[in-house]
């Protein structure tokens, strides 16, 4: 049975639901489903036939799909404040992905018919479902292309660039925190942890990365980007024969 007393059942640090009067938060906190979950267990399953909308109330969760060959592709990292689902809560059909936790979390589910009701009834909340869908195909958009056109190097490569941020410090460096492991980033770039442990290998003996308890450090980002657009000019020309 889901456990849900550890955490306060809150709404307020929704994405979708900012703007909204605490008296309607309220009444939809009565409305919908709350549920806890560990570590690893798998909250939604592309099988299934479920159709609600998702609400990240606490911690964070991993949607991910998997190749014939059993490979986990991942798709996004939706954290605290998030929400997942809505394609199947508007449309109806069926899921397109599996999500698990990625740590302890609590999720607040939602019916169709509600998520759809409060769209309506809010224009603002709309708009934060539609800029969701077009950053989702904007997503999508630069992965088919770099599947397309990169080899495996090229895209951990570039999924390090796009997962680092400024360290906070003022270091000048670009950090990775918390250092995923290989296999989260293999599923990202598409690829093997073989693959992302001897990318990763090399990385650091070119000391362009170095990794400190559970942070990567980026030391030369402009750098990284000039090898992979080294590397990609190389297989644009190794096609084009």
């Amino acid at each position: 049975m889901a456990d849900t007393t550890t955490t306060p059942r809150r709404l307020a640090g929704i994405e979708l639901f900012h703007g909204l009067p605490e008296t309607e938060l309220e009444a939809i906190e009565k409305m919908v489903r709350w549920r806890q979950v560990k570590a690893g267990e798998q909250i939604l399953d592309r099988s299934s036939d479920n159709r609600d909308l998702f609400l990240v109330t606490d911690g964070s969760v991993r949607i991910v799909n998997f190749s014939r060959s059993g490979r986990e592709v991942a798709y996004a990292v939706v954290n605290e404040g998030g929400f997942f689902g809505e394609l199947a809560a508007i449309d109806g059909e069926a899921r397109s992905a599996t999500v698990v936790a990625i740590q302890k979390s609590q999720v607040a589910t939602m019916s169709p018919s509600l998520f759809q009701d409060l769209m309506c009834k809010h224009p603002a909340m709309m708009m934060t479902v539609v800029r969701r869908l077009a950053k989702i195909v904007r997503t999508c958009d630069d992965r088919i292309m770099d599947l397309s056109t990169l080899g495996a190097v090229q895209r951990v490569y570039l999924e390090l660039l796009r997962m680092s941020k400024p360290d906070a410090a003022g270091a000048g460096f670009w950090v990775i925190y918390p250092m995923p492991p290989h296999k989260e980033i293999a599923a990202r770039a598409s690829t093997t942890r073989e693959t992302v442990a001897r990318v990763l290998s090399q990385l650091t003996s070119d000391e362009l990365i170095e990794k400190r308890d559970k942070v990567l450090y980026l030391q030369d980002t402009q750098r990284l980007q000039s090898m992979a657009d080294v590397l990609a000019s190389r297989q644009g020309q190794e096609n084009a024969r």
